[in-house]
């Protein structure tokens, strides 16, 4: 697992880009945190002995009631960022955590009624409509049509589904919920969004 240490600044900006109600961290984040600092976050939180996309996908299914208040963790194209907002005397911690290259999450919050925006998915903040629902998904590549996911799923506590996708293709996103259903388009590339907060179900 490789971990290194991205400026306060480049952290504020993912956490605010995921626009999922994520305070600010008290007090001063040191800009300099070690591979030893970022293992002591994760083993705060629970989450040492796990790879990044173990804790991407723990995190996103955890109940909401049981998810840490001083924890933020932002998915973006390539990394898992954390940043530990319960201040104290020496401040917050920072990591950022490589995900594979050839693999991109996006967490995906379909809705009838209301949404939120939102581009980097939060895993500990986010919530969306659809809480712990059954929906349809189907999950095709448009350059050949073939189907990446085709199946039906129990939204998470906070209203997502989750879905490990190759990186760098564009799909086609359908779902369906009793009766209404949707479709969108979505790409998995370097700069593009890994929450999908817009599929609105008709």
């Amino acid at each position: 697992m490789k971990f290194t240490a991205p400026a306060a600044v480049a952290t504020a900006a993912a956490l605010a880009l995921s626009a999922c109600s994520v305070p600010e961290p008290e007090g001063n984040v040191p800009t300099d945190q070690g591979a030893a600092s970022a293992e002591d976050l994760l083993a705060e939180h629970g989450l040492d002995g796990l790879d990044p996309e173990e804790i991407v996908d723990r995190l996103d299914a955890m109940p909401v009631e049981e998810r840490p208040t001083d924890l933020m963790a932002s998915v973006q194209p390539g990394s898992l960022v954390l940043s530990d907002a319960s201040g104290g005397p020496e401040g917050g911690q920072e990591a950022e955590l490589d995900l594979p290259d050839d693999r991109f999450y996006l967490s995906m919050a379909p809705y009838v009624d209301h949404t939120h925006e939102c581009f980097f998915h939060s895993l500990t903040t986010c919530l969306g409509e659809l809480r712990d629902e059954e929906i349809d998904v189907t999950i095709t590549d448009d350059a050949d049509d073939s189907v990446l996911v085709e199946e039906t799923v129990q939204t998470f506590d906070n209203g997502f589904a989750g879905y490990w996708l190759p990186s760098g293709i564009d799909a086609t996103v359908t779902v369906e919920h009793d009766e209404y259903s949707g479709s969108t388009q979505v790409s998995t590339g370097e700069d593009d969004p890994t929450c999908l907060t817009t599929l609105e179900l008709g």
